[in-house]
């Protein structure tokens, strides 16, 4: 049975923002009290966090699906949905995040960091806030935005200063036994170890972690054995120990041979050359293991390793390793450059930039951006108002201007929005000024009072800036 997962691929849905609602206040005496149609609630995030005692990513190996509530819907009123609740799901420290391309998204290291693999939508306005000095009585509302959705990969890459390395049975899983707390398992045949076990140790003032990889053979970063399936849980590592297992019963095997293919694996890997490396002689208390460390231990300190003895059986040379290994790791810590504050910056739209691009492609236009595409996913297309106030949204915005610069011309296709998510209508130039043609939206002249010269010109100037206002202010992220 599966107890440790270290790869899933998850599949996440935000929560869809909440309709608003287009609803009149109406009592007694007052049958035309204005409107009153709450906003909708956003929807809930997907969320990760790392949390320090989750160790595996195993729950989401069985629960690959997972999606946060979408928000309430709108009410009269004046009464907003509520908001969708965020999905919260607990990651182990050192979570890569990666796109199906295998791009990265986040790095996730150290508690409580989060990423928000999944937004939810915003909550679509209701008609009390669409209202204003010439639109008094909207009879629509914005539908809330769908949430996102898709897959993102999880890597896990073990937090740990030291990777004990070396062939099955070399012996790793008993030296972690013995210089920390973990109970890895053991026994006297390869791949005892199917997982990465990690322990801390603590030698002085330093306390580090270390970490026993699942043995690595001869074309491990093809594929072969267990060793590409955990030549990650290295890569955070500050110092290498390849554990040299010096009694053997292979014949034909020796601890150089051993070393020479591990660093080969290790190199075909890639990214772990700048890692201080330690040679740890195993097993020295069996006399031919002792006799010989002394023949091949001038060899490797003549390739630059420093060497260490040790047993785990016999407990001999463990404070001497421990404490080398200290140090390493506290000069690792030393030089490593100490993380700046969080800077904020801000890069501000250039003053040319429209918000907006016209493609032509074959046969028809495409209207490619971030406001006309959010526009028509809040557009209730069976409302002829609503539609009508798109159409004026996206007047005021300069497609229309765009378009008959590009060449269109009464009839032709145009499309609002990528291939996948996009709304095709026949572009009528009369419709860009669909308030003319219906009568402006949501005015109604029982509202109507006499207004002064300079008011009217005040709620003229209002009315056309407030497309680009009235959303963006209402419900930033």
């Amino acid at each position: 049975m599966t107890t440790f997962v270290d790869r899933v691929e998850l599949h996440v849905a935000a929560g869809n923002g909440g309709h608003g609602c287009a609803s009149v206040h109406r009592e007694k005496f007052k049958p035309l009290g204005g409107p009153d149609g709450g906003n909708g609630g956003r929807g809930g995030d997907v969320i990760l966090v790392v949390d320090q005692s989750v160790t595996t990513l195993l729950d989401y190996h069985h629960s690959p699906h997972r999606k946060a509530t979408n928000g309430k819907p709108g009410e009269g009123g004046n009464r907003s949905g509520k908001d969708g609740t965020d999905l919260v799901l607990p990651v182990p420290d050192g979570t890569v995040v990666l796109d199906k391309r295998g791009n990265v998204l986040a790095d996730l290291i150290g508690e409580g960091t989060t990423y928000i693999a999944a937004q939810g939508g915003r909550g679509g306005l209701g008609n009390a806030a669409l209202a204003s000095a010439r639109r008094k009585a909207p009879g629509f509302a914005l539908l809330g935005e769908p949430g996102h959705s898709g897959d993102v990969i999880l890597e896990l890459k073990t937090v740990a200063d030291v990777a004990l390395v070396g062939y099955p049975s070399a012996g790793k899983s008993s030296l972690i036994s013995v210089l920390s707390a973990a109970k890895p398992k053991i026994a006297d045949y390869p791949f005892t170890t199917l997982v990465p076990n990690l322990g801390v140790v603590t030698a002085g003032s330093t306390v580090y972690t270390i970490a026993d990889v699942p043995g690595l053979i001869p074309g491990a970063s093809q594929g072969k054995g267990l060793g590409l399936e955990f030549l990650r849980h290295v890569e955070r590592c500050s110092v290498l120990v390849h554990v040299l297992d010096t009694a053997a019963l292979e014949s034909e095997r020796d601890p150089l041979t051993d070393l020479d293919v591990i660093e080969a694996e290790l190199a075909q890997y890639g990214g772990l050359d700048d890692r201080p490396r330690v040679v740890v002689l195993n097993k020295v208390d069996i006399p031919d293991g002792n006799d010989l460390a002394d023949i091949i231990r001038p060899d490797l300190e003549a390739r630059g390793y420093q060497v260490l003895e040790a047993s785990a059986v016999a407990h001999l040379g463990l404070k001497e390793l421990s404490f080398a290994l200290a140090k390493i790791v506290a000069e690792a810590r030393a030089a490593k450059p100490k993380e700046e504050a969080t800077r904020i910056v801000i890069r501000p739209k250039a003053v040319d930039d429209a918000g907006f691009r016209v493609v032509v492609e074959e046969g028809f236009y495409r209207v490619l951006g971030e406001k006309p595409e959010r526009w028509v996913r809040q557009t209730d297309f069976a409302n002829d108002e609503a539609v009508g106030y798109l159409a004026d949204r996206l007047a005021r915005l300069g497609v229309e201007e765009e378009l008959m610069k590009a060449g269109a011309h009464s009839g032709d296709e145009v499309v609002i929005g990528p291939e996948d998510d996009a709304v095709v209508f026949d572009w009528e130039p009369s419709l860009a000024t669909g308030a003319e043609m219906l009568g402006r939206r949501g005015e109604d002249h029982r509202f109507d009072t006499p207004r002064p010269a300079a008011q009217r010109r005040r709620d003229r100037d209002a009315e056309r800036d407030e497309a680009d206002e009235e959303f963006d202010t209402f419900k930033p992220f």
